[in-house]
């Protein structure tokens, strides 16, 4: 009688498995990273840029107040 032989099949696979969810991990990591911190290519500086956005910003807010304002609430629940 030959004595039973274990196999390591099932450790090796667990292996594999971590192995791919490490360099997954990774690549994720190097990916989000890249996106996360935009080059800055703009030669003016960052003090004229802040002044035009919050322009905007404050046109934009307006109108959204507006369209607010201008929304009838009451017949929401009319149909229920």
């Amino acid at each position: 009688m030959e004595p039973e032989q274990k196999s390591n099949g099932a450790l090796v696979g667990l292996i594999i498995i971590i192995v791919i969810l490490v360099l997954g991990g990774i690549y994720l990591w190097k990916t989000s990273d890249k996106e996360g911190a935009p080059a800055n290519t703009e030669t003016e500086p960052a003090s004229s840029e802040e002044n035009t956005t919050s322009g905007a910003n404050v046109n934009e807010t307006s109108s959204l107040e507006g369209d607010v304002d201008s929304m009838d609430l009451e017949s929401l629940d009319s149909e229920i």
